[in-house]
């Protein structure tokens, strides 16, 4: 499948209860990494995709996909051509991803992450 989603993330205004909450109930093992305020989530299995848990950064509590893309520019550019707003312009994080958001007409948050392979969809 073409762009396959690839990662989750709950942003939320209190990020040290919503990680106690899906520990608690699903048994998620939780990577946090105290910088960022941000915590991996490994659910110890083969099936599903990863994903993290941190601060809204915008007081808003939400969950956001990523869509693994080749190219973010392009597809971001897409996005707001069929009338979707930038959020986070394409975003280079050192030695982990290139990633941006977007929001959809309707207001959905939804990532893009860029594939660590050239021209893999």
């Amino acid at each position: 499948m073409p762009n396959p989603v690839v990662h989750f993330e709950i942003q939320s205004t209190d990020a040290e209860k919503t990680r106690a909450f899906f520990q608690d109930v699903f048994g998620w093992q939780l990577n946090v990494i105290p910088a960022m305020g941000y915590a991996l989530v490994d659910t110890e299995t083969e099936s599903g995709i990863g994903g993290g848990i941190g601060e809204s950064q915008d007081g808003q509590t939400r969950a956001v996909f990523y869509i693994e893309v080749d190219d973010a520019q392009a597809y971001l550019d897409k996005a707001v051509e069929a009338g979707g707003q930038v959020i986070v312009p394409v975003t280079a994080i050192p030695d982990a991803v290139t990633m941006a958001l977007f929001a959809d007409p309707a207001g959905a948050i939804v990532g893009l992450v860029e594939s660590d392979v050239p021209g893999a969809e």
